[in-house]
C-alpha cells in the first residue's frame, strides 16, 4: 500500500492545479491534479503535506484543512490512501515543478480539465463544503469502476449519476 498526500490550494476563486506532463512513467500522465505526494518515514499527513507543497510549489502552507480520505484501488497497482486537503493560506514565491506545469484554474472551469473521473467527486465534495468523508474509487485501467463514499456506492444508488 501506499499513503500520500493531495492539496487544493485556494486563490480568487480558483485552484493552483498542476498538469503533469513532466514525470516519466507517470500514472497521472496528462491528468490536472492538486498538488501533493508521498510521505516519508515518520511523517504525519500535515508533515508530508506541508514538505510536498514546498517542493512541488516553492509555498509554505499557513492554513489548510483535511477534508477526507481517499482510497484509490487500481488494477495497474497498488492501493493508494491519499490525504486529501484544501488550503487558503500561504507564503512564499511560487517555483516551476518537475512533474508538470502549474496554473490556477478557476473553480468554475475545472470539468473541463482532463481529470480522473473519481478527482470530480471529491471536487464536488470540497465544493459542497461537505464533512470529513471517506471515499473508496476503484479503477479498471482509467475507467472508474466503484466509488463508495462513507460506506455507500454512489455509481450505483444514484443510477450511474455520480451525485
Amino acid at each position: 500500500m501506499s499513503l500520500s498526500t493531495l492539496c487544493y490550494i485556494e486563490k480568487d476563486d480558483a485552484y493552483l492545479m498542476l498538469h503533469r506532463v513532466k514525470k516519466k512513467n507517470d500514472v497521472n500522465e496528462g491528468k490536472w491534479i492538486g498538488v501533493g505526494g508521498h510521505f516519508e518515514k515518520n511523517e504525519s499527513p500535515d508533515e508530508c503535506l506541508v514538505r510536498e507543497v514546498k517542493e512541488e510549489t516553492g509555498l509554505t502552507l499557513l492554513d489548510y484543512r483535511f477534508r477526507g480520505l481517499v482510497t484509490f484501488i487500481s488494477d495497474k497497482g497498488v492501493t493508494e490512501y491519499m490525504c486529501l486537503y484544501t488550503a487558503d493560506a500561504y507564503e512564499g514565491e511560487m517555483t516551476s515543478c518537475d512533474e508538470g506545469n502549474l496554473c490556477w484554474i478557476k473553480k468554475e472551469d475545472l470539468l473541463e480539465l482532463n481529470l480522473w473521473e473519481g478527482d470530480k467527486i471529491f471536487l464536488d465534495l470540497i465544493r459542497r463544503d461537505a464533512p470529513f468523508f471517506s471515499l473508496k474509487l476503484r479503477y479498471e485501467g482509467d475507467n472508474l469502476m466503484e466509488a463508495v463514499l462513507d460506506g455507500r456506492d454512489i455509481l450505483t444508488d444514484f443510477g450511474g449519476k455520480i451525485l
